[in-house]
């Protein structure tokens, strides 16, 4: 059978389209396809409608079928998958585009044509990233931010827009225009995509990759797409399936409604932690039950954005009828049409009471939800609003000790409004808004030591606050428009009063920040911050006027009103049918066919960008920011070394939950730290050494960046950061340093870690600056999927050790040479053996599994990564 076998022909908007009918398979594909959860009905479709590409064959489309219905998911299945679009933001597309530029060199040095090298499927690029909060408190921070902004990025600006001019299927959205998670939601996504097909039309559902792990945000509209690396998004960018193994599906049933007064954020805070705990890492997990239809389609995007800090791949809400009342709202109306027609002909229509077939269920009752805070550190380090206290927040009260007044441990010296996370979701920024405008015009304020910040991820937010009259209270608070971009949520929160930050070394405080985001690592925030608290933007209005994080809001007053009476958060709270009705009022489907009719255009500053079209890039040998890199110099050659691993020096010990800001950091360049050594040997001024994530174009900066966080634990260091120990020597030395000295001693490289090793961001520099340090593999307890699967397309060898064993409880120290055999006829899942030699002679055999999945996973490691296993098969003919 071949593709056209299982289409048929639907009617929308006035035009027919040929479809794949999930709910209508011939017979042996499914027996109960009904039965199928809609996330595997989209995987199915995907590999119908490519089952004329020469890479999907009948039996992957039936195994697939038979996979997803059974409920007992165990084994693997290996399918080639193919997303329609790839979704990019600044940060990962830069580098990117770096490698998509050199790849291109490669060729044409070979005497091939260069334009071999381009994006077959649509790449939209969002440049959000880069804005920092530099200005704040004042009406025209957003206009200051912006310029400083193009200061400080305009190289980098003009490497992206060479490259939508350069490549096909290239769109840039410019700086200042959004998040790209809140742009794709509101604007990108079309829930079902049509393409020319043979004379006519065929429509089939939207689905993407993303290289920002909060690319799961889509799955609140019924789109299936999951961040990856970005190293696997070239492949795919390229023409390139994305080999997956199917995962399993679970399902989490919702039932009741949300109490007064608890928002979309308290929900999701809630189920991070309850989904951490059951364990979904490498999971799908799809919503259902009849409390879906009282969550709207942006409270789904709110739970389904976090999907990273609960581990799972996807957390996927099914096509209904909020999902077409919202692309109706955002000025979709033909979107919406087609959706419905499609989704009723094809068996993608939810009614929230099927019977489906789930690998397991999880039943959350939302009306047991409470107002929640989650941190100090992770996302799902849930607290009840109620308990927030000093013995729950860790914080001693009172300790004091600063020379600026009032600036203690618990103050809270940032407050931002901020990500796409929240901002997305117009109830909980009209919540915002209302409490504010009720503070201020009780006469509260909040206190000097506070940085406040507004950053929406979409200009239609400031719109419809703006209609709403409630800018001019969150202003009086000083929540100004600071800029549209992903800003504090990232780490670019920008540089703390002079005061106060004296305030905080002088008193070793430990103070805090609050944030409408989705994420609260050690040292993301801010360096000095060692506090961080999720929650809502009507809490983080809240803390900020109290200025303390282990404020009891039952008990205690935010302040006193002109009268000089207290006033408690009960009195300013705005409730639900306020707030419903604001957002049936003034959020306008006129604001999204404005802002989104001139998306793609730019500011000033953008048109002034003066860039030519050309087919190869003109690199600048001078530039710090934009580097050919290193990657492809031995592209000709064997590829990197895929043999066994003979004598190696571990660089690092590490324990539980290391992140990708640990390993690869996005923040301040500190200037005694290696990159800041060396753009200060270059001639950089510290105030102009930007951020490491602005260089990531720079694989100079980013390699001595590599493990350089100043909050990373390396066992084998005496000190917290860069640190580690060279043996056989005693003395503590930067990372950067010791991986450089053991390279010119052709010494292979070993890190060993604890559990989730390398949870949170996508970021592929955490997995090329790895490589770049000289280290050939990576043992650990677990490792989150993304990281793994980087780590194998840059050629670092994933392993885990065998289940109940560790580096502690194998008496692994760190300073013993390693050998690890069996890698030159690596497999799936393999074993290896490995011995460990301590100083005195002893030896410790273990065992560990090679964690590459698939045979593809191997013939990428084997050719050197993901990227060098494409270009080899372009130059030798094969692609």
């Amino acid at each position: 059978m071949v593709f056209s076998d299982y289409t048929s022909s639907f009617a929308a908007n006035g035009s027919t389209y040929e479809a794949v009918r999930i709910n209508r398979l011939p017979d042996g594909i499914a027996d109960t396809p009904e039965r199928l959860p809609f996330s595997a009905r989209v995987i199915l479709e995907n590999l119908i409608r490519h089952l004329d590409t020469g890479y999907v064959s009948q039996t992957d489309v039936k195994a697939c079928a038979r996979f997803y219905a059974s409920e007992n998911t165990n084994g693997s299945v290996l399918v080639p998958y193919f997303p329609s679009r790839v979704l990019m933001q600044d940060f990962t597309g830069v580098p990117g585009i770096v490698d998509l530029a050199a790849m291109r060199d490669c060729l044409a040095d070979a005497g091939m044509d260069p334009e071999r090298i381009n994006p077959e499927v649509p790449v939209d690029l969002v440049v959000d990233h880069s804005v920092q909060v530099d200005y704040f408190r004042r009406k025209d921070a957003f206009d200051l931010n912006v310029k400083k902004e193009y200061e400080r990025n305009s190289e980098r600006y003009r490497l992206l827009k060479w490259a939508q001019k350069s490549f096909d299927n290239v769109r840039v959205v410019p700086p200042g225009s959004g998040i790209c998670h809140q742009v794709n939601l509101e604007y990108l996504a079309d829930v079902v995509s049509v393409k020319d097909l043979a004379g006519g039309k065929i429509a089939f559902p939207d689905t993407l990759i993303g290289t920002d792990s909060h690319t799961t945000m889509i799955n609140g509209i019924g789109v299936l797409g999951w961040g990856v690396g970005g190293i696997e998004a070239e492949a795919v960018m390229l023409g390139r399936p994305y080999y997956m193994n199917l995962p399993e599906i679970i399902g989490v049933r919702l039932s009741g409604k949300l109490s007064e007064n608890v928002t979309a954020t308290d929900l999701v805070l809630t189920i991070t932690r309850i989904l951490r705990e059951v364990g979904v890492v490498e999971k799908i997990v799809e919503f259902t039950g009849p409390g879906l239809s009282g969550l709207s389609l942006t409270d789904r995007a709110t739970i389904s954005n976090m999907s990273p800090e609960f581990g799972a791949t996807s957390a996927f809400f099914p096509i209904d009828d909020r999902t077409v009342e919202y692309l109706e709202k955002t000025n979709r109306g033909e979107e919406a049409e087609r959706v419905m027609a499609y989704a009723e002909h094809c068996g993608f229509m939810a009614a929230g009471n099927e019977d489906l077939n789930f690998s397991k269920v999880i039943d959350v009752d939302l009306s047991e939800v409470e107002p929640s805070i989650a941190g100090p550190a992770r996302p799902q380090a849930r607290i009840t609003l109620s308990d927030v206290d000093t013995r729950k927040s860790g914080l001693v009260k009172d300790k004091g000790g600063s020379s600026k007044e009032g600036l203690v441990d618990g103050s809270v010296v940032i407050a931002a409004i901020t990500s796409c996370t929240n901002t997305s979701n117009p109830h909980v920024m009209m919540g915002a808004g209302l409490l504010a405008r009720n503070a201020s015009e009780k006469g509260l304020t909040v206190p000097d030591y506070v940085k406040t910040s507004l950053a929406p991820g979409s200009k239609v937010v400031i719109d419809y606050l703006e209609e709403a009259s409630l800018m001019e209270g969150l202003e009086n608070l000083g929540f100004h428009n600071t800029g549209f971009g992903c800003t504090t949520c990232i780490g670019n929160s920008g540089p703390l009063d002079v005061d106060v930050a004296s305030a905080i070394k002088k008193g070793d405080l430990n103070v805090a920040s609050v944030l409408s985001g989705n994420r609260n690592f050690e040292a993301r925030i801010h360096q000095l911050v060692k506090s961080n608290y999720l929650m809502s933007p009507m809490l983080v209005v809240a803390f900020a006027l109290a200025g303390r994080i282990d404020t009891d809001f039952d008990k205690e007053p935010l302040g006193e009103d002109r009268n000089g009476h207290p006033v408690y958060l009960a009195d300013i709270r705005p409730s639900a049918e306020e707030i419903e009705s604001y957002v049936d009022l003034y959020v306008r489907q006129r604001f999204f066919e404005d802002e989104y009719s001139k998306i793609f255009d730019g500011d000033r500053l953008w048109h002034d960008l003066n860039v030519e079209k050309s087919t190869t890039f003109d690199w600048d040998p001078d530039s710090l920011y934009i580097r050919k890199p290193s990657f492809f110099d031995s592209i000709g050659e064997s590829g990197r070394d895929s043999g066994d691993i003979t004598g190696a020096r571990t660089l690092l010990v590490l324990g539980d939950s290391v992140t990708t800001d640990h390993i690869s950091p996005a923040g301040e360049i500190p200037a005694e730290y290696p990159a800041g050594q060396y753009l200060t040997d270059r001639g950089v001024r510290v105030e102009d050494f930007n951020t490491y994530g602005s260089r990531r174009g720079n694989h100079e900066v980013m390699m001595r960046g590599t493990f350089a966080n100043i909050r990373i634990r390396n066992h084998l260091a005496s000190k917290q950061g860069g640190y580690t120990r060279m043996f056989p020597g005693p003395e503590d030395r930067f990372v950067y340093d010791a991986a450089v000295a053991y390279q010119d001693e052709e010494v292979p490289l070993v890190v060993l870690a604890g559990k989730e090793y390398g949870t949170g961001s996508s970021r592929d520099w955490a997995a090329k600056g790895t490589n770049l340090l000289g280290v050939r593999a990576v043992l650990a307890v677990s490792f989150e999927r993304i990281h793994r699967s980087n780590l194998v397309g840059m050629g670092v060898l994933p392993l885990v050790f065998l289940q109940g064993q560790e580096a502690d409880t194998l008496g692994l120290q760190g300073d013993e040479t390693i050998d690890i055999a069996g890698i030159s006829d690596i497999s799936p899942g393999k074993r290896l053996q490995a011995v460990a030699r301590k100083p005195g002679g002893e030896t410790v055999a273990f065992e560990v599994e090679a964690r590459l999945d698939t045979h593809m996973e191997v013939a990428y490691y084997k050719s050197g990564g993901i990227l060098h296993y494409v270009l080899k098969n372009i130059l030798n003919g094969s692609v």
